[in-house]
């Protein structure tokens, strides 16, 4: 498997990975990485999505933000949705996804 250029992901997930799925199936990555990529996706696709709504064009992807948060889920466990950011974007507080992975030295419990 050829490795991806992670800065390349960070930046724009879209880009290096065709679907959200895609971070899961990446065995290169680590667990904190791939939920770093799925959560600046999230916030990208919740811009995309007001900039959709403010009249700008773009391509309309309905289930996109669901299958970012599936993503999410499979790897970190239940989301708080109903607690979110009092923007447009609707971000998820730091909360909502916890870290799963506490501890100070990266390494999983």
């Amino acid at each position: 498997m050829i490795p991806i250029d992670l800065e390349k992901a960070l930046l724009d997930p879209a880009s290096v990975f065709a679907e959200p799925e895609h971070v899961l199936g990446d065995a290169m990555l680590p667990d904190e990485q791939k939920v770093e990529i799925l959560r600046r996706w999230q916030y990208n696709a919740a811009e995309e999505s007001v900039a959709l709504e403010e009249g700008m064009p773009g391509d309309e992807n309905d289930d996109l933000m669901h299958r970012i948060l599936v993503a999410l889920s499979e790897l970190i466990g239940p989301i708080d949705v109903d607690h979110t950011a009092p923007s447009k974007q609707h971000g998820l507080f730091q909360g909502s996804v916890r870290d799963p992975f506490p501890t100070t030295s990266g390494a999983k419990p």
